[in-house]
């Protein structure tokens, strides 16, 4: 038998540790943003989440996508579409753990931020199965007025992913169906027809260009009434039958496999309308707020996962004499996707604190403005912090068996689920344009950093000039902007002053086109600390 080597310097793998305890900067914003009672549960859930039973159904619920079956053995439409057993695990992990409605079930201070800082370390485990659980979270606040035994439901912590009947299940999932193929996120192109019955439901007929989750029990579609484009509820059962909407087939996407997404046709499919008839838009404009918010959250641990990787590599790995995290150039690189995680999940736990205070005229005035703009640039700067720390891993991170070939493919799903850059830039602009005032909020929020970060200051009447100048060929920069100032306000009033320093000047001033072109005099050493919770 022959020895043809040992193996050697290869990193161990990253698992039985405590995830939240190794987030520095997870930790100061759960703390600054009104959660600091939810500190033990963030714990004990950083520890679940890396164990290594938990981190295997994550690959095996992409190792084996879901599979549809339009008819059964004998000729019967069924429309039933099989996900593994390791999709449905992870699905009743985060409904046990509340990630689809405990702000909506225990509403108090910082419930959103907790319930963000739990969406945002479970969706680094995997983050398929998380779309329905978002749709679910979104659609809540619209059932509550409009469907309350649905609702009822929705609460629940019991999941049910089995195919019968909405009345017959303890709890349940919702899935959307809003674009068609003429119009994509031109809704209002939509040609989806929905008839009156006389008993209060209605008849849709038409299609769906893209259904997400169609084993969910229910989806919220748009169609159109006499009135105009309406919003409806439309259950996967029907009065003890199957429904009338029909999958063709299912995506076959690059990204978000774990997840099946379908195109549909509605054969007279019912449902029940929410809220009036030509008022679809303004049904389901705060259920898009909180899908973007989602989006931002995904996003956020997107990168974190991925720097955590990196990181976790380079303490391990040696090359040319020193390990990796101690080559300056490497160090350069993971400080500065860790500046991005900084910069991201600080705005995202900003928008679950006004979510935890929507009541105030304030908030709302953020939230409108933010969720789009956090949207735009979070999910924007993903995909090119994916691949750089997959390229920290070398060749590794490219194969399937490690995590970062899978969050690098993850990586642009959110930046085109609910609206691509161009439609959330020329919301913003939209924003602004309705209502002024929430420039007025925005700036409030940058007040008491403009003193020590002139750059702030400057990127701030940067903006204002394009407001004035030609907004609409500027509306990408504009939205780029405010995400950048807000960002770094934040750091500036809740961060260490070195990492808010090096934020400000690398993303605003001294900073190079690609990561790991830090502006000098970043201190490299407190970044890479905080990126491993030293």
């Amino acid at each position: 038998m022959f020895s043809t080597h040992d193996v050697q310097n290869q990193t161990p793998p990253l698992e039985d540790v405590d995830g939240f305890a190794l987030d520095t900067a997870l930790i100061e914003g759960v703390r600054r943003e009104g959660a600091a009672a939810s500190i033990d549960e963030l714990h004990r859930y950083g520890r679940l989440l890396t164990q290594p039973d938990m981190l295997a159904l994550g690959f095996a619920a992409n190792a084996h996508p879901p599979v549809f079956d339009s008819h059964d053995r004998t000729g019967h439409r069924i429309d039933v579409v099989e996900y593994h057993p390791s999709y449905h695990q992870l699905m009743a992990l985060a409904v046990k753990e509340g990630l689809h409605a405990s702000p909506w079930q225990s509403p108090g201070p910082g419930m959103h931020v907790t319930r963000a800082a739990k969406y945002y370390l479970h969706c680094q485990l995997e983050a398929g199965h998380g779309c329905p659980i978002t749709m679910t979270f979104a659609a809540a606040p619209v059932l509550k007025r409009f469907k309350p035994d649905w609702h009822q439901k929705l609460m629940s912590r019991q999941y049910d992913g089995a195919n019968r009947p909405w009345q017959q299940k303890p709890g349940l999932t919702l899935g959307m169906g809003m674009t068609e193929k003429q119009g994509g996120s031109d809704v209002r192109a939509n040609e989806t027809r929905a008839l009156p019955l006389g008993d209060g439901s209605y008849e849709l007929v038409g299609h769906k260009w893209f259904l997400s989750a169609p084993m969910s029990d229910g989806f919220l579609m748009l169609a159109q009434t006499p009135a105009g484009l309406s919003c409806f509820l439309v259950p996967r059962w029907w009065q003890g039958q199957k429904n009338a909407i029909e999958v063709q087939r299912l995506k076959d996407k690059l990204g978000n496999r774990s997840n099946a997404s379908s195109e549909v046709e509605l054969k007279g499919a019912c449902g029940w309308l929410l809220g009036e008839e030509g008022k679809g838009v303004q049904t389901i404009i705060e259920m898009v707020s909180l899908t973007r918010f989602d989006c931002m959250l995904g996003s956020s641990g997107g990168q974190r996962q991925a720097l955590l990787q990196a990181v976790h590599h380079a303490r391990h790995r040696q090359a040319f004499g020193k390990r990796l995290v101690e080559q300056p150039v490497m160090a350069a690189v993971l400080a500065d996707l860790q500046l991005e995680v900084e910069g991201s999940l600080a705005m995202s736990l900003r928008m679950a604190r006004a979510l935890d205070n929507a009541s105030h005229p304030y908030e709302q005035l953020l939230l409108r403005l933010g969720t789009a703009a956090g949207k735009y640039w979070i999910c924007k700067r993903t995909p090119q912090h994916a691949y750089e720390a997959m390229e920290c891993l070398g060749g590794n991170g490219v194969m399937e068996s490690f995590i970062t070939a899978r969050l690098y493919r993850e990586a642009p799903i959110n930046a085109i689920w609910e609206g691509s850059g161009n439609i959330q830039a020329l919301d913003v602009l939209r924003a602004l344009q309705k209502a002024s005032e929430c420039l007025d909020a925005w700036q409030r929020e940058l007040d008491g950093a403009f003193g020590e970060h002139p750059l702030l200051a400057m990127a701030w009447r940067q903006l204002q000039h394009l407001l004035k100048a030609d907004p609409l060929s500027q509306a990408r920069r504009i939205t780029e902007l405010l995400a950048l100032t807000l960002q770094g306000a934040l750091l500036a009033k809740g961060a260490p002053g070195p990492v808010a320093d090096a934020f400000i000047r690398s993303r605003l001033g001294e900073g190079g086109h690609s990561f790991g072109t830090l502006a000098g005099g970043t201190d490299v050493e407190l970044l890479l600390r905080r990126a491993y919770g030293e």
